[in-house]
């Protein structure tokens, strides 16, 4: 697919032992970066980057995003960031000011840092959560944002923060806006995707719960596209200050997909 070897050689991949982070880091090792994985291993689980750690090419660090002096000394050498650690919006509820320090004080440490040490690309991971409830359908970028959650306002919050570092500082900028991805190592329990929590309790005989009437609308989207989407903007050219929503368009009821499984 797209290499991005050549044109980056030090990639700094917040929540790299998550779901969609470890996948990232995965594929840069593949195409021969260094990677620094940093994660506080709240939500990430070591077992994600176990197939890695024989590679000399990655480097774990267990370090808060909003830990600001903690972080410092992994930006040394690193030209692109692809941030991915997030608060969950299914535990948002529970510590709605953690929501926020994680989401909108962790993302503006980050880049500080990314000014402070010159990195080439930031690619913010984000949620068509900002967006609150459609108006229409399809929902494009050009729809309000009017987010109807904590994690909605928090993750809008950092978004704000990209554009103006973009604006202000001139760091090379693009936002990445996530719709129910699925695939390998995704979280299986209470906390994690339905696609995962379906497919646990199918494989043990259980039933799936459906919630309303089953007939809500989802766009899930493949992790392995999601990386590619990633690559895909960080050699791009155009895609400064700029935000995407990375979804596939795939139409799936809640009702559709628990028949499947």
């Amino acid at each position: 697919m797209y290499s991005l070897n050549g044109r980056f050689k030090r990639a700094l991949v917040t929540g790299g032992a998550g779901f969609v982070g470890s996948h990232i880091v995965e594929e840069l090792l593949a195409d021969g970066l260094e990677v620094v994985s940093v994660d506080d291993y709240s939500a990430g689980k070591a077992k994600n980057l176990q197939p890695f750690k024989e590679n000399v090419k990655l480097t774990e660090v267990n370090c808060d995003i909003t830990d600001r002096s903690k972080l410092g000394p992994f930006f040394d050498g690193v030209d692109i960031v692809f941030h991915e650690a997030v608060s969950k919006m299914t535990v948002c509820l529970k510590n709605p000011r953690r929501d926020l320090q994680i989401n909108a004080e962790g993302t503006f440490n980050l880049l500080e840092l990314s000014r402070d040490f010159g990195v080439k690309k930031f690619i913010h991971a984000s949620t068509g959560s900002v967006y609150g409830e459609a108006k229409y359908y399809p929902t494009d970028e050009k729809h309000p944002v009017n987010p109807t959650s904590f994690y909605g306002v928090s993750k809008l919050a950092g978004e704000k923060y990209v554009r103006l570092f973009s604006e202000m500082f001139g760091i090379d900028t693009t936002i990445l806006r996530y719709y129910h991805v699925y695939g390998p190592r995704q979280e299986n329990s209470e906390v994690g995707g339905v696609v995962s929590i379906f497919a646990k309790l199918a494989m043990e005989g259980r039933p799936l719960t459906i919630f309303g009437d089953g007939t809500q609308l989802r766009s899930f989207t493949y992790v392995k596209d999601v990386v590619n989407v990633n690559k895909l903007v960080a050699l791009a050219e155009g895609t400064t200050g700029e935000a995407y929503n990375c979804a596939s368009g795939i139409k799936v009821t809640i009702k559709e997909l628990a028949d499947k499984i």
